[in-house]
């Protein structure tokens, strides 16, 4: 086996393994044979609800860093978090991230029950990301130059944020799943 680490700008170590000559004993054989892509295609439905998971927990991350920051910082003697202009992308930002957690329930308690899931654990994965990616800008917008000093933490989680509308399905395959079968439109690749 060959590790080959991939340097990247989030806080993931990040590796390519290669793997040469390797043989697995038939007894080793986990489930049915034959059956390979179906079980990987039900894991990266558990992958998926997970990832939203974190955009989820990182959504709310940033709501609350936020709310607490506009409540305390003061400009022209008033809480720059008393002008609509920065409630309303902020309370937006919530209400995002709390539609996208409802559909990750709705994937975890399909996926728990062994019934069909890839469509819920897409779009969690998609409204979990973008959620995310919303509430990561309302942060930065109002923590203004601020947003980019270690000290506040709010850059570091902004990058590591971004990397959910690519990574592990990007958002433009999560909306060709969904245009092919569940609209039914025919498939586009």
């Amino acid at each position: 086996m060959t590790v080959r680490p991939i340097r990247n700008m989030v806080n993931h170590e990040t590796n390519e393994l290669f793997f040469e000559n390797l043989e697995i004993p038939t007894e080793n054989m986990i489930g049915q044979e034959g059956q390979g892509f179906k079980y990987i295609l039900d894991g990266l439905n558990a992958e998926r609800t997970l990832i939203a998971a974190e955009c989820i927990g990182d959504g709310y991350w940033f709501v609350d860093r936020v709310s607490k920051y506009v409540g305390e910082r003061v400009v022209f003697g008033r809480p720059i978090g008393q002008n609509q202009g920065v409630q309303f992308p902020i309370a937006e930002s919530y209400i995002e991230v709390e539609a996208a957690n409802l559909m990750r329930w709705q994937a975890c308690t399909l996926f728990d029950a062994h019934q069909p899931c890839g469509a819920e654990a897409n779009m969690a994965k998609y409204l979990a990301a973008k959620a995310s990616w919303e509430a990561a800008n309302a942060c930065i917008q109002f923590h203004g130059g601020f947003g980019f000093a270690h000290e506040y933490d709010v850059e570091r989680k902004f990058r590591e944020t971004r990397l959910y509308q690519v990574a592990p399905i990007s958002t433009n395959l999560i909306l060709s799943y969904i245009a092919e079968h569940i609209l039914g439109m025919p498939r586009s690749f």
